[in-house]
């Protein structure tokens, strides 16, 4: 089969015995989705009495978008520790010690085997930004729990990293509302 016609038809199916892995997925790229893609995920693994959590990096502390809302209402626990935006930020140490901070409680989270599913959204940036070492990142995802899965999102998503997860998606930008000068809307973006 040639690639451009698998590439039509999609990957063949896995033949043979099943087997149950703990995975790493990472969702990166400059295009929309990846947070979504993650809660998508997030909520399928809810919806079969999996254990699940999201920790949200970069969104502020008290962020109250569609996607806390709904956590708090269904009782998905997710938490938020940044300051927003970086390119915001009024203080990018500040932004640094607050990912720092939610890292720690990260491993715990991830070490304490509390927990079937672990989104970390957003959190290719503290990597990018140099603020937590990839190499620390990896350590931690390879001592994980043998089925616990861990779900990486945001832009710019270290190569070591994507040479360790074991799916990569990058979604890419075909075109954007913004382009169109129309501004985030409730339920979509937020």
């Amino acid at each position: 089969m040639s690639t451009e016609q698998e590439s039509r038809e999609g990957p063949q199916s896995v033949k043979g015995p099943r087997i149950n892995k703990g995975l790493v997925i990472v969702n990166t790229g400059n295009g929309k989705g990846k947070t979504t893609a993650a809660m998508g995920v997030l909520f399928r693994a809810w919806g079969r009495d999996m254990r699940v959590i999201m920790l949200q990096f970069i969104k502020h502390t008290t962020a109250n978008f569609g996607e806390q809302r709904a956590a708090q209402k269904i009782g998905v626990s997710m938490r938020a520790m940044g300051d927003g935006f970086t390119w915001r930020s009024r203080d990018l140490d500040q932004s640094a010690d607050l990912a720092r901070a939610l890292w720690e409680d990260a491993k715990e989270i991830i070490a304490s085997e509390e927990h079937d599913l672990v989104v970390l959204d957003e959190f290719t940036y503290t990597m990018h930004y140099g603020w937590i070492p990839t190499e620390e990142v990896i350590e931690t995802l390879k001592n994980r729990p043998e089925m616990m899965h861990v779900i990486i999102t945001g832009r710019h998503a270290p190569e070591a990293l994507v040479e360790y997860a074991d799916l990569v998606t990058e979604m890419n930008v075909v075109k954007h509302p913004y382009q169109s000068g129309i501004k985030a809307q409730p339920g979509i973006e937020f």
